[in-house]
């Protein structure tokens, strides 16, 4: 009788705020799963989610749940404030850079080989955002945070963000050190050797549910997992090794292991809430922050594929940004149902807040809408879905910066400038017939087109978005248009390299530099001392030559360029250029010429002292302007 009355309070809206029987949340949020990462949709042999099956037959499994970004602190932001981000203006995964910029700002350069110039986004989720963890504070529920933040650290980390309690309070982008212990959170450690930190998280979580099993909780359980660096339980690995097929796109024993690892976790937050008798009285949402992750290498291979989707995290198309999503809100979502009706990240928000009976405050924005009626198997009017990446990291199946919208079965993506003197570029696709995106369809739609694109033109004014600016120093002779949605080199090794050179080809570090990859890009972690990389230049290049470079630190010291030539292979002070490399955090851009027939070898010595230098390009132009193929970095 009592899980009928709830039910049914739940349908209508409740009647006091202060409702005894107002129903907990539980948020769960994988990091890089992408849709078909899990048994839920028969895209996958290898992977094994029961857990995510056992969640789904209690509520409702949305065939089409889009991440708000294709990377995931844009996303974070979305969940948290039902805003885009293009109205936040955090469009990259940056919030863990020590520079504290708390606005977008437009672009000031790029190197000749771009059209446009990306804007610069904020490394911070600003606190007069209202977050749903405050909204859900001052409706009575206890808070907390559990897992991955990527925010920005104190004073904008969960703790003052709506959350009670964060664990282990840690603002970084992925999991210090490692999945298996030991790891390197400053305050929070193993309690046995090799413990798992999704393990550990887990039980973190059912403890602090048992604590506050007797009020209404919010709890934010925001996965490490199967984000990099890519490393698992040793015997699971070992298990899927027997069960992978070579032919398989989906073949990394490793990343299997890490999904298996991951729907664990899960596993143990439903039995915790059946043990505490809250199974009728909670809501579980189950989504990830973008899609499966196509760019790294393990196992000598990608960490997955998200066939038959096209791409993969950091790009618009939908392998970057479908990913899965299950609700279940007992009493309104009818076990064991599917959907087709598009959700994104931002419609969490107002969806919580208008099933809950919460109030709105006067002139709060939402991006998102809420999705009660698609939670009751009622129709949804068609609407637009605006997903907004201004950047263009070398992953495979690159975009160079653009906005898409979505519309019944129609996507449109603008690339930004990427047209003849300036003018935007067009992608139409038709993804009832085509969800693969192969066959642009814009040349053969032109009304279609120029209907969706007036959305986007009024998207962005809407949310007053820093948009990318036309590139004034853009060269055509420069520009590499074959190169654009093709497999750009990928890392070595499981995400963290102290790379030697494994060959002569190969770059090599020094003793007091650290090779890591986080998100899209390549980071030298410098130790002090004398930090460097280098490589060699193939013997075939001509120049004079030019070193394109956009870099930035959070280190200290001087920053050189070594070379070498045929006459003068080794590095030493007489060959060198500095670099007035600022170590703020802020992105900057160098042209170095290197006025030589030939090379031999060049060296980034980026810093003296502790920090990290951000690599987002390192390109050597030969006397044509055709880029040098370089070794691919560790």
């Amino acid at each position: 009788m009592r899980a009928l009355l709830f039910s049914l309070l739940v349908f209508f809206g409740f009647t006091s705020s202060e409702s005894a029987d107002r129903p907990n949340v539980v948020f769960i949020l994988a990091d890089d799963l992408g849709w078909s990462d899990t048994t839920l949709y028969g895209t996958t042999k290898l992977y094994q989610t029961p857990h995510l099956e056992r969640l789904a037959a209690r509520g409702m499994t949305f065939t089409r749940a889009y991440s708000a970004s294709p990377l995931c602190s844009p996303t974070r932001s979305a969940i948290l404030t039902g805003l885009s981000p293009a109205r936040t203006g955090i469009t990259t995964p940056n919030c863990h850079e020590p520079a504290e910029v708390l606005s977008a700002s437009p672009g000031t350069s790029a190197p000749p080989s771009k059209k446009s110039i990306a804007p610069i986004p904020p490394t911070r989720l600003k606190r007069e955002y209202r977050t749903l963890a405050e909204i859900l504070r001052d409706a009575g529920y206890a808070t907390g945070h559990f897992g991955k933040w990527h925010l920005g650290p104190e004073p904008f980390s969960p703790l003052e963000q709506g959350f009670d309690v964060d664990v282990p309070h840690h603002p970084g982008p992925g999991p210090a050190g490692s999945f298996v212990a030991p790891w390197k959170y400053p305050d929070f450690k193993e309690n046995s050797p090799g413990e798992h930190i999704e393990d550990r998280m887990a039980a973190e979580a059912v403890a602090w549910m048992e604590e506050h099993r007797g009020k209404p909780f919010f709890l934010n359980y925001w996965m490490f997992s199967v984000h990099a660096p890519f490393d698992a339980k040793k015997d699971l690995i070992a298990n899927y090794r027997d069960l992978v097929d070579p032919a398989d796109e989906q073949r990394s024993p490793t990343y299997a292991a890490m999904v298996e690892s991951m729907d664990d976790a899960v596993g143990t937050l439903l039995d915790a809430i059946d043990r505490l008798g809250l199974a009728e009285k909670t809501i579980i949402v189950f989504s990830s922050d973008n899609g499966g992750n196509m760019y790294n290498e393990i196992d000598g291979t990608t960490p997955t594929s998200n066939r038959p989707l096209r791409g993969g995290k950091a790009t618009l198309f939908e392998g970057g940004v479908r990913v899965p999503g299950v609700v279940v809100w007992p009493g309104v979502t009818p076990p064991g149902s599917r959907s087709d009706t598009p959700i994104q990240s931002e419609d969490f928000l107002p969806t919580l807040r208008d099933g809950l009976s919460l109030t709105r405050e006067e002139g709060a924005i939402h991006d998102g809408i809420s999705l009660l009626p698609a939670l009751r198997g009622e129709p949804v009017s068609e609407r637009p879905l605006f997903r907004y990446f201004p950047h263009d990291p070398g992953v495979p199946d690159w975009l160079p910066p653009s906005v898409s919208v979505s519309r019944g079965d129609w996507k449109l993506i603008r690339i930004f400038h990427g047209g003849e003197n300036g003018a935007h570029r067009w992608l139409l696709y038709d993804l009832a017939k085509d969800p693969g995106e192969t066959t642009n369809l814009a040349s053969a739609e032109p009304g279609r087109v120029a209907e969706l694109d007036d959305l986007i033109v009024g998207f962005l004014s809407e949310t007053q978005a820093v948009v990318p600016i036309a590139n004034p120093a853009f060269d055509p002779a420069r520009y590499r248009p074959e190169l654009e949605g093709k497999q750009q080199p990928k890392g070595k090794g499981n995400d963290k390299s102290k790379g030697k050179g494994a060959s002569k080809n190969d770059w090599s570090l020094s003793k007091d530099a650290l090779f890591v990859r986080e998100e899209s890009m390549p980071w030298l972690v410098s130790k002090g001392g004398d930090p460097w990389m280098s490589t060699r230049v193939p013997a075939s290049a001509q120049g004079p030559f030019t070193l394109s470079l956009r870099l930035s630190s959070s280190a200290k010291g001087a920053a050189w360029i070594y070379y070498g030539t045929p006459e003068t292979p080794g590095f030493d002070k007489s060959r060198t250029l500095p670099l007035a490399l600022r170590h703020d955090g802020t992105s900057q851009d160098f042209e170095v010429a290197l006025t030589f027939p030939r090379l031999t070898a060049l060296r980034l010595d980026p810093a003296t002292g502790p920090g990290e230098i951000a690599i987002e390009r390192f390109e050597l132009r030969d006397a044509a302007g055709q880029i040098v193929t370089l070794p691919a970095f560790p």
